[in-house]
């Protein structure tokens, strides 16, 4: 059993601005998670959250491509307790530049068994609405700076 996620946003600003708003680790707690980011292929970092059942709140990435405002490719690892990994999946956002602004494309693919398909159902939803809509009012406060 395997499911992957694939989901398009289309923003009226330049690649340079989306960009900024999934690199910046200021940015990206605003919108996702606290986090030691650094846009560096290869360079390994935490999203952190609160813990809940079943959820160690910890998410260890390590940055696997960039090509800068276009693609940044990411591993996600987390488990139910820190340092146990069970869920390993890659996150890819991709910007491509359109007439009147940004599609972004986020895929993230990997979830496999039982357990994985779940916690993909669990996380579709979150980036589908209050991530994508904490995204959105991230990126406009970015634009009005």
């Amino acid at each position: 059993m395997k499911r992957d996620l694939k989901l398009e946003w289309f923003y009226p600003h330049p690649p340079q601005l989306v960009w900024e708003c999934l690199t910046s680790s200021e940015l990206i707690a605003q919108w996702l998670m606290e986090n030691d980011f650094k846009l560096e292929k290869g360079h390994k970092f935490q999203f952190r959250a609160k813990p809940m059942p079943g959820w160690s709140g910890i998410v260890d990435c390590e940055i696997m491509e960039i090509i800068e405002n276009k693609k940044l490719a990411y591993s996600w690892h987390s488990g139910p307790r820190p340092g146990e990994i069970k869920i390993k999946t890659v996150v890819t956002w991709h910007l491509h530049a359109e007439a009147k602004g940004t599609r972004l494309v986020l895929e993230h693919t990997g979830f496999k068994g039982l357990n994985g398909v779940m916690v993909s159902f669990i996380l579709g939803s979150g980036w589908k609405g209050k991530i994508s809509q904490a995204f959105a009012n991230v990126l406009e406060k970015l634009v009005k700076r």
